[in-house]
């Protein structure tokens, strides 16, 4: 499949932080994940369900309490609920119908299982004994050190990517889009890897998979590598720095979006360059899409921090024609002196999803595997300490699904779609996030993956 390519570079698109948040990821147990430790009770549960069975004593949240028009606690019941055939078929008061047996969750609370959208899971150190990252001066070092780190990570990444996939599954997430080295290096052996460890968890995991030039599309010339990962099954094209890593914006931008346009692919680009040439790159994606209509709603700007450089009507107009155009933003929700402008591009109409990037590598050691985390992050930086607040910030790390509507109807779970949940040690929402609540159980389309019940 090609796409209407014509003339020049130009004419072959012409178809048409607060740190205060750090105290809270320390008491989270950060340290844990970073050194690689394997959860405590990460294996999938040893006794595998039938394929109807039902789930008692879950708490579901029923609506909010008030005083006036301040939400000020999350009203729960207990029910039981039977599963068949990975679907959420009914919904039982706890103990009202009895007869069906099935596992008791002891009174859990249920939530939407969690995505983990920006991570790599095919260079780790997840697994492995403590490796603190090396000082670096410039995204370019951090490449040279790659290119000599990628046939160390090789021979076992399949292994790590398992232990990485587990450990995403104890803190709640059964999907994840994950970014995966393109690169001369590596060739085509690290997406051979990942699709091998995602093959064996086919039936309890969910993962997208990026086609991501790491060393810069034009600087490492990696465009045929990255047809071929198309070819291979990938599912974005990847990008990177058009200015700072590949020095030719245009040109960079224009390869990546023809291999989209050729292979009626999505794209997600790593944007991390915060000076003039950050906000250029996206007035120039902008601009490429709607030149293409087939590419509308099909961009990803990951960490695009040139967006926290905008303010007042610039940053207004921007998330507008991002909303229009149907660009999403994946961000790992930073802490720091650059605070991303999140609920400006929410209100936008801006798609915004998040995940936990490296959870440790050579790139940073500080991740959990948790989007609980993200979304306590969320509430942190953007101010959002009260009982609804903390309840809406949940939606970061569950793709936007709530367990109640902003009036507090219950609107999910839903009869009949995948049940794919988990089940936590809180009694709201709220708490969940606040606490970062320990994940007890994680279910992928009724099949339990992490915990005992």
């Amino acid at each position: 499949m090609t796409s209407s390519i014509c003339g020049s570079r130009r004419d072959f698109l012409c178809t048409g932080a607060k740190l205060t948040a750090a105290g809270t990821l320390l008491a989270a147990g950060m340290s844990g994940a970073a050194s690689g430790a394997q959860p405590q009770q990460g294996e999938a549960a040893k006794s595998p369900l039938p394929a109807r069975y039902r789930l008692h004593n879950v708490r579901l949240e029923e609506g909010f309490d008030k005083e006036g028009e301040v939400v000020v606690a999350t009203q729960t019941g207990l029910y039981d609920i039977d599963i068949d055939g990975g679907k959420i078929v009914a919904l039982h008061p706890a103990g009202a119908s009895p007869g069906a047996t099935g596992p008791d969750a002891r009174g859990a609370l249920m939530l939407p299982a969690t995505r983990d959208m920006h991570i790599h899971l095919d260079k780790t150190f997840y697994g492995d004994p403590w490796q603190a990252p090396r000082p670096r001066k410039s995204v370019l070092e951090m490449i040279e050190r790659e290119q000599r780190l990628i046939p160390q990570l090789l021979p076992r990444s399949v292994e790590r990517a398992e232990k990485l996939i587990a450990l995403l599954q104890s803190k709640g997430s059964t999907f994840a889009r994950s970014h995966c080295n393109i690169d001369p290096v590596s060739g085509l052996k690290s997406l051979e890897h990942l699709q091998t460890a995602l093959r064996k968890h086919q039936a309890d995991f969910e993962c997208e998979i990026v086609a991501f030039p790491q060393h810069g599309l034009l600087h490492s010339h990696s465009e045929k590598l990255m047809r071929e990962a198309m070819q291979m099954g990938a599912h974005y094209v990847g990008g990177l720095d058009p200015t700072v890593v590949d020095g030719a914006m245009e040109k960079s931008l224009d390869a990546m979006f023809a291999i989209a346009l050729d292979y009626q692919a999505g794209v997600d680009i790593h944007l991390h360059e915060t000076a003039p040439s950050g906000v250029a790159a996206i007035r120039y994606m902008l601009r490429t899409v709607r030149e293409n209509p087939a590419l509308k709603g099909k961009v990803t700007l990951s960490h695009a921090f040139a967006l926290g450089t905008l303010q007042g009507e610039e940053l207004h107009e921007m998330a507008a024609e991002l909303a229009t155009q149907g660009f999403s933003v994946a961000s790992t929700v930073p802490i720091g002196r650059l605070i991303m402008p999140l609920p400006e591009l929410k209100a936008a109409g801006v798609r915004v999803m998040s995940g936990t990037d490296s959870v440790t590598d050579h790139w940073q050691p500080y991740g959990t595997g948790s989007m609980l985390e993200k979304a306590n992050l969320y509430a942190q930086i953007y101010g959002g300490p009260d009982e609804f607040s903390l309840s809406r910030a949940l939606a970061l790390g569950t793709g936007d699904t709530l367990p109640l509507s902003d009036d507090g109807k219950r609107q999910w779970p839903v009869l009949q779609q995948n049940a794919d949940f988990m089940l936590v040690d809180a009694s709201c929402s709220a708490e969940a996030v606040a606490r970062i609540s320990p994940v007890t159980a994680t279910f992928h389309r009724g099949r339990q993956v992490y915990g005992r019940l």
